[in-house]
């Protein structure tokens, strides 16, 4: 009996290769080339086994199919194809759900050497933790969001000539996420977050001195690039049921800061002329 197996990619090429050869090798292979077609897929069929590609259209996109597959049929082999065996998120991936990934281009005989040992072992139930939704994502990597973001900042040639000490940048974007996180989580209705509260956040008291209106905004970007990595890190446990939204409500909450954080300037250029 064959055994059925999804095959993510959005190379034409690798699709239609792969999906031949698996298919000599006693697969039934159905083929998906957009994440929104694999989903599709996996909500209105079984398999036993999902291949994606790591990259599908976008970074990171396979996590999205790997975390549907996860939920829906939590006892499929679930293998990554990925042209960056180092690449963080492959890795992180695989330490959380995966259960192998394949560095591109594919061996064949290996890979099918592994898919049938990964099928030859005894399905393992995976006790999932519950979904998260974006709020509490963004609580628990705030260390990773700080140091991302800094970076950032201090690679950046107009703003890294600010004379501004780093503890002083540090508290000033602690006290943006303190506003975006408490914001996100009214939003989902969870519980407010044990965040250690700061005297104002984003405030006129901060050291303006040197910033123009698009290095204010140029921050505030960054800052959004950063959040949107971090989730894009951690598809894997988000609940996908609410991320358009809660990425919406964290937006929303962005551009409201930078708006605040742009009258504020105005206002200090203004006294300072």
């Amino acid at each position: 009996m064959s055994r059925r197996l999804l095959l993510v990619d959005d190379e034409d090429v690798i699709r239609i290769t792969l999906s031949a050869i698996l298919s000599k090798h006693g697969f039934d292979v159905s083929a998906a080339a957009t994440v929104p077609e694999a989903l599709q897929k996996i909500t209105s069929q079984q398999f036993e086994v999902l291949l994606s590609d790591l990259n599908i259209g976008n970074p990171g996109d396979g996590l999205t199919v790997v975390s549907a597959m996860r939920r829906t049929q939590p006892e499929a082999v679930t293998m990554i194809l990925t042209g960056y065996p180092a690449f963080e998120t492959a890795l992180e991936a695989i330490r959380q759900q995966v259960d192998d990934y394949i560095v591109k281009p594919a061996d064949v005989p290996a890979l099918v050497r592994a898919i049938e040992s990964k099928l030859a072992t005894p399905p393992r139930q995976r006790h999932l933790p519950p979904p998260k939704r974006v709020a509490m994502v963004l609580q628990e990597h705030l260390q990773r969001i700080e140091e991302l973001w800094l970076h950032a900042v201090e690679q950046d040639g107009a703003l890294s000539r600010i004379p501004i000490k780093k503890e002083q940048r540090l508290h000033y974007v602690r006290g943006i996420l303190e506003q975006l996180i408490r914001a996100a989580q009214s939003y989902s209705g969870e519980e407010t977050a044990t965040y250690k509260k700061l005297s104002g956040g984003y405030d006129s008291r901060r050291d303006l001195e040197g910033y123009t209106p698009s290095m204010m905004l140029a921050e505030f970007c960054m800052l959004r690039r950063v959040v949107a990595q971090i989730v894009q890190e951690n598809l894997l446990v988000v609940n996908l049921s609410y991320l358009v939204p809660d990425l919406a409500q964290v937006n929303e909450n962005l551009d409201e800061q930078a708006l605040a954080a742009l009258v504020t300037l105005s206002e200090y250029m203004n006294t300072s002329s």
